[in-house]
């Protein structure tokens, strides 16, 4: 069965637009990624767990934000690694140089025996959403094209 993860997609109004709230993953593997590598605070939930309590919390644990107001549902969108993510979107604001994020720990340098604690975000960012399209993983992109619509019809 695929994992399932689920997410927040905060978005803000500013003049000349809209900008989203896009994180960039801790740890070694990412370190030298950029274009492509951000993501929406998410992660993963069990079979039987609430996917938008699951949303809500990740954004917590991963940015020490608490995200509240009107949610709204995206579409969920399966990822080229086969995992499907369910994301709400939501408006909000948030300093991105003031994230705290929860943290995990893993054998580094590999096979050294040695584990490290690495943040789970090393860093956040507000993002128009041709620069957010640029940094996002590209299986996550859809999200920024279906808040853009949804944002267009409402006004």
């Amino acid at each position: 069965m695929a994992k399932k993860s689920a997410g927040l997609l905060m978005f803000r109004r500013v003049s000349g637009g809209v900008e989203v709230f896009l994180v960039h993953p801790g740890g070694p593997f990412w370190a030298r990624k950029d274009e492509g590598a951000w993501s929406i605070p998410k992660g993963e939930y069990a079979p039987g767990e609430d996917p938008l309590e699951t949303a809500k919390r990740e954004f917590q644990e991963e940015t020490g934000f608490q995200a509240g107001g009107d949610l709204i549902p995206l579409t969920p969108r399966k990822q080229p690694s086969g995992k499907v993510i369910s994301a709400w979107a939501v408006e909000g604001d948030c300093d991105a140089s003031a994230i705290k994020s929860n943290t995990f720990s893993m054998e580094w340098p590999p096979r050294s025996g040695k584990q490290q604690e690495f943040p789970e975000v090393d860093r956040a960012g507000w993002f128009t959403i041709p620069a957010a399209k640029e940094k996002i993983l590209k299986g996550q992109a859809p999200f920024l094209d279906e808040l853009k619509e949804i944002l267009k019809r409402k006004g």
